[in-house]
């Protein structure tokens, strides 16, 4: 842990520079530059939006929030977890010349995955008083369902850096994995209204990223608590997933080059 904490601060500056080379080239050329952030979750909203109340006659309050939000937060996720899977192979030059906890590989995605979503959100700061929903305190009931979402990013992530080195084909059944987690997730229907019992529990339960789903979306727009008791177990399964990441990756990163 001392080590962990030690390779934070000593390549801090090289994750916040990484991070935002990262987001430079990926708006170099574009005349919209970052506002391809809001626009690319907004307009698959309008998608979501136009399925639900037009061909299936099915919404719930505040609906283009509520797809907004679950598409941000699911977004932070998925492209964090895909992006490290290939991380030491896309690396490969400099981690073949320059010392790197892998680990980093994986904060520095994080960082630009983060700031994406929190330049997305900020529709959400127009959008909440546009819809009138009501602005209460439990707003900052977010704080510790992001957190426990970034814990479990970070854990998931780590420990597929390191078996997608070995792995070749890892990558791809990640990808099948996460579009099933999708619909899984309840990103533009209400698990808790529309799946039945008691699928619905086993989903909020069993699937951390939906619960965590739910529970912002209760906390911005329906002045109500997350599932805490869930949230709270899942915080320990992440930190124990992040435990065992960092210490394949501690184990294994030496033979990494030789491998890619």
């Amino acid at each position: 842990m001392k080590k962990f904490i030690k390779n934070i601060k000593k390549y801090k500056s090289y994750m916040m520079y990484s991070a935002k080379a990262i987001l430079k080239s990926e708006v170099a050329g574009s005349r919209l530059n970052w506002l391809w952030w809001i626009l690319d979750p907004f307009f698959f909203m309008l998608v979501y939006t136009f399925v639900a109340l037009v061909v299936y006659g099915k919404s719930e309050p505040y609906f283009p929030l509520f797809v907004f939000i679950g598409l941000n937060l699911w977004n932070y996720f998925s492209k964090t977890v895909t992006k490290s899977v290939k991380a030491v192979k896309s690396c490969k030059g400099m981690i073949s010349k320059v010392y790197l906890p892998k680990y980093i590989l994986v904060l520095t995605t994080m960082l630009v995955n983060l700031f994406k979503m929190l330049v997305a959100f900020s529709l959400v700061v127009v959008m909440v008083p546009m819809y009138h929903v009501p602005i209460t305190w439990r707003l900052i009931e977010i704080v510790p369902l992001f957190l426990v979402l970034s814990i479990f990013t970070f854990g998931c992530s780590c420990i597929l850096l390191n078996f997608g080195v070995f792995v070749k084909d890892l990558a791809n059944v990640v990808q099948v994995v996460l579009k099933l987690a999708f619909y899984m997730s309840g990103i533009f229907y209400s698990i808790a209204k529309r799946v039945p019992q008691p699928y619905a529990t086993i989903l909020l339960d069993f699937n951390p990223v939906a619960n965590i789903i739910h529970g912002a979306r209760n906390c911005i727009l329906y002045e109500s608590h997350p599932m805490y008791g869930v949230i709270g177990i899942w915080l320990v399964i992440s930190i124990l997933l992040s435990i065992i990441g960092v210490r394949l990756i501690n184990k294994y990163e030496n033979s990494y080059v030789k491998v890619v």
